[in-house]
């Protein structure tokens, strides 16, 4: 198996001295070395036919024992010393101090084609900074992983990549819920692809350790590799990448609000210096619309990262970094300006997006209107949001007294549609029919249109939860179909409309389709 492997992170950064594999404190490092633990008996259940190609790898290569033993953590490359990150982190709102990768070990960097690729093992074992945890990872997690960050590059949302999925064949405890009930689950090992797993916590923990020095060779490293198109020098860079950072962030969380998706767990340690999406653990896909939800239990009495919220989150998450950077700019109104610019920017942002949902491609001054008047009827009786946004792109115009025949395939419950509930929707339909009338595009090019931007198919929890529940059995068939049909979420697909439904009663409360816990 070959690979142009070219290792900079670990090449051209401090790394921690000490070699002991021991639970420490870190210094004056961005990573410690670290080798991943030995599995019994390795199984590859699923490889991406995409990301193979990415690394420049052929079909041969994955079929390969070595394959299989360097991606369970088994064997180490040639001319490579896997390695665990340094960083910090605010979890929840507080600063927890030193993280780092407790369960992920980063192998190597490819570059093929003119792109750099980092490959990480999740689930791999211990590193110095797992705390009081194994390292490891368990088969449940690891697919809900595995597929998700497939779909949502698929969407279209900036998000880290899996190469493959694979059973270690040692068992691992978990206490599921954190309730006193562990039991053993299947180990399994995901790795990761990315052009880098750098998070806005690996700056943080820098600055809050008064280490200007790392923090400025991890930040000239990040600019160096990732963002390239920064040309200026000193203080201006630095400014620079804050606010390209910030536009990138945005960018992401728009995407994650257009398809739904709840992370769920939006610590600054879980925020790339990308702006991807990483580490899905605790994440759901909104089913019924509803602005308050998140799956996360360990979030379940204060909502923090809500769906509704995610946007705010990521500014708070920015002004973090800002706090992290200060020290190479020593100017707080640049940094200011650039948060200032986010929230102006989110506002305009999200009603585009709204509107573009909809089918409004052009600008009118009661789009606002339009949108919060819809998003607050979604939220009267349970409304499918996949569903409703992806049958309103058959609505025609003038056929406003039509519409409970386009969309009541959304409501969980049509007989709650009634009076009072059933004119609102009358008159937001009339109104928007009127609004219709404003745009070019004839109903076939805005229903082409709007098919692009609402997916017809998303990870719904309980199809993760299915796909699970055959796992555990030793049936991994239905991790290939999901998977082959989250490659194309905006096609029709007809062979797979089983899954273009509701989500089914059976999942409403049940663990892993309505609730999840971080424990992986």
């Amino acid at each position: 198996m070959k690979l142009n492997i070219n290792n900079t992170f670990s090449e051209e950064l401090p790394s921690d001295p000490i070699l002991e594999n021991s639970r420490r404190q870190v210094r004056n490092a961005c990573f410690s070395y670290v080798t991943p633990r030995k599995t019994s008996n390795p199984t590859i259940l699923h490889v991406s036919d995409e990301v193979i190609q990415d690394l420049g790898l052929s079909q041969d290569d994955v079929k390969s024992e070595e394959f299989l033993q360097i991606m369970t953590g088994n064997k180490v490359m040639k001319n490579t010393k896997p390695y665990a990150m340094h960083y910090g982190g605010h979890q929840f709102g507080n600063w927890a101090g030193q993280l780092g990768d407790g369960r992920a070990i980063n192998l190597l960097e490819v570059v093929h084609n003119s792109k750099r690729w980092a490959v990480q093992l999740k689930g791999a074992g211990e590193t110095p900074y797992s705390r009081n945890a194994d390292g490891l990872a368990v088969l449940r997690s690891s697919i809900r992983e595995y597929l998700c960050s497939e779909a949502m590059y698929h969407l279209r949302v900036p998000t880290t990549r899996a190469l493959s999925l694979a059973i270690t064949g040692d068992q691992v405890l978990r206490d599921i819920l954190y309730n006193g009930n562990a039991a053993y689950e299947k180990g399994a090992v995901v790795s990761r692809v990315a052009p880098s797993f750098i998070r806005f916590g690996n700056f943080e923990v820098l600055a809050a350790h008064g280490d200007h020095t790392t923090l400025k060779l991890l930040t000239d490293y990040t600019i160096k590799y990732f963002y390239p198109e920064i040309t200026n020098t000193g203080k201006e860079a630095y400014i620079s990448f804050f606010k390209l950072v910030s536009e990138k962030s945005l960018k992401m969380v728009i995407d994650w609000q257009r398809v739904g998706f709840v992370h769920g767990v939006m610590n600054t340690d879980n925020m790339s210096i990308l702006g991807a999406t990483i580490d899905y653990g605790p994440y759901g896909w909104l089913e019924v619309y509803d602005h308050g939800w998140t799956p996360n239990t360990t979030d379940s009495q204060f909502k923090r990262y809500r769906y509704g919220t995610q946007p705010e989150i990521v500014l708070w998450n920015l002004y973090q970094l800002a706090n992290a950077l200060f020290p190479l700019i020593e100017e707080a109104d640049p940094l200011e300006n650039i948060l200032d610019a986010y929230q102006n920017s989110y506002k305009n942002e999200y009603i585009d997006m709204m509107t573009s949902k909809i089918g409004l491609f052009t600008k009118q001054s009661e789009d606002q209107h339009i949108i919060e008047q819809l998003e607050e009827l979604l939220q009267v009786v349970e409304t499918d949001m996949t569903i409703f946004f992806r049958n309103l792109s058959t609505y025609k115009k003038g056929s406003y007294n039509q519409w409970m025949q386009i969309v009541s395939e959304a409501f969980y419950t049509l007989s709650d549609v009634k009076e009072d509930v059933l004119q609102r929707w009358n008159d937001w339909f009339l109104m928007y029919d009127n609004r219709l009338n404003v745009e070019v595009l004839s109903d076939e090019q805005r229903k082409e249109k709007m098919d692009t931007i609402n997916p017809k198919y998303v990870l719904r929890n309980y199809m993760a939860q299915l796909a699970i529940d055959d796992a555990d059995k030793g049936d991994y068939m239905l991790i290939d179909e999901l998977y082959k049909m989250l490659k194309k979420p905006y096609s029709e697909q007809p062979e797979y409309d089983k899954w273009f439904a509701k989500r089914p009663d059976w999942a409403r409360d049940k663990v892993g389709c309505s609730m999840l816990s971080c424990s992986s």
